[in-house]
């Protein structure tokens, strides 16, 4: 799914000057070839920095800043990593409450000067791909969240490190900022979606 992904992305952004791009919560797992998968699968980018909580030794970054997304970020921070295209791949699930999700998107926003793309897998697929389980994940969150501890999957039964979105929860979360200049792709497994791709290009 993940080639289909970048596929999209590179169609979607083929007529675009895209001259550098910035990556959010990038892995430090050099040993995984789907990590930061769609970042180094991006075409005709000449300049490619990060954004993560974790400290990137990855030299294909030619720029990186070790901080969370949700964190206030300075003006010199800004001006440093700001680029034409700013990328999250299945991060903003992992950054807490729908405020600190709201938060996420605002700074990307103010760290992009054309484009934004955010990725995540859908809350209503019936497999939950985090935790492998099917269908709990439809329960209301605090009953998931119980079910999740019972089960001792305790790190993701904390809503800070896992907060699943449905099309209606991004489009909600893009309102509330006030943002609609943005397309939804679906991406489809076993016959269901399974992941969106935000793709929004910024107002001048």
């Amino acid at each position: 799914k993940r080639k289909e992904m970048s596929e999209i992305i590179n169609k979607e952004l083929s007529n675009s000057i895209i001259h550098d791009a910035l990556d959010i919560g990038t892995t430090n797992d050099l040993e995984n070839k789907s990590s930061n998968y769609l970042i180094k699968h991006l075409k005709n980018i000449k300049v490619y920095k990060s954004i993560s909580d974790q400290k990137i030794d990855d030299n294909f970054f030619s720029d990186f800043l070790k901080k969370s997304i949700t964190e206030k970020f300075t003006y010199n921070e800004i001006q440093k990593m700001k680029s034409d295209l700013v990328i999250s791949n299945a991060v903003i699930e992992h950054v807490g409450s729908f405020d600190k999700q709201k938060q996420m998107i605002k700074n990307v926003l103010l760290l992009t000067k054309k484009y934004f793309i955010i990725t995540t897998p859908n809350k209503y697929h019936p497999l939950e791909f985090h935790t492998k389980l099917p269908i709990l994940h439809w329960f209301p969150k605090k009953i998931y969240m119980t079910l999740l501890k019972l089960l001792r999957i305790k790190f993701f039964s904390k809503e800070e490190n896992l907060n699943l979105l449905s099309k209606n929860d991004l489009i909600k979360l893009f309102a509330s900022i006030e943002i609609n200049n943005f397309i939804i792709h679906n991406i489809f497994l076993f016959g269901f979606k399974s992941n969106f791709i935000v793709i929004g290009k910024v107002i001048s």
